[in-house]
């Protein structure tokens, strides 16, 4: 598994890490997997657009084809971390970038999504988890131009408070709009916290 060393970044701005994910001394955080916060919804798509049924699936067929992915600390409870998490709708917009066209389905997104290719699914994943801190919306929000390595191979990506208080990620793709935090401290209280964003981070520049 990647090994991603935080300890500076956690100096600098103040990150929480196990012992105050609650923000108060001497209570130790959750031990609840962020899989485990997804498969809460069930396994199956919907009509709701702003959860994360695809990211979900996109979780299962990667463990299920490469048991040993990196992905898999997304199950480990006991590994902080934290996670942005597209919603579906994020998902929609990256099909329709990438095939020309508008798919009006979950089911017919995660297909697409998935004829990318098991490495590339992967690889997209991975780029929207920062191990080794629990990083609240609040602690973001405080974190402007801070760059944080991701899960994928110390891959980066930027925090930009907007006007003070809306937190968008610059990611490595010049020529797509960037993410904005839409849905705030998914799974707070325990190790491992999620952020849900409208765009899915990209790790390459795409036309």
């Amino acid at each position: 598994m990647v090994a991603i060393v935080v300890a500076a970044l956690t100096m600098l701005v103040g990150l929480s890490m196990p012992a105050s994910a609650h923000g108060k001394t001497g209570h130790h955080p959750g031990t609840r997997s962020l899989a485990a916060l997804l498969a809460k919804d069930g396994s199956g798509f919907d009509h709701n657009w702003n959860d994360f049924d695809i990211t979900d699936n996109a979780v299962a067929a990667v463990l299920k084809a490469k048991p040993n992915s990196p992905v898999g600390v997304l199950a480990d409870g006991t590994t902080p971390l934290t996670a942005f998490l597209p919603t579906d709708r994020a998902f929609q917009r990256l099909a329709e970038s990438v095939t020309g066209k508008h798919i009006r389905t979950e089911k017919g997104v995660f297909t697409a999504v998935a004829g990318l290719g098991i490495d590339t699914v992967e690889a997209v994943l991975l780029y929207h988890v920062v191990p080794g801190a629990t990083i609240t919306y609040k602690q973001a929000r405080h974190s402007d131009d801070l760059v944080l390595t991701t899960a994928l191979d110390g891959a980066t990506v930027r925090v930009n408070v907007l006007r003070g208080h809306k937190v968008s990620l610059v990611d490595l793709d010049t020529d797509n709009r960037n993410p904005r935090i839409v849905r705030r401290d998914l799974n707070k209280g325990n190790l491992q916290i999620a952020h849900g964003i409208d765009r899915v981070l990209r790790p390459v520049d795409l036309p």
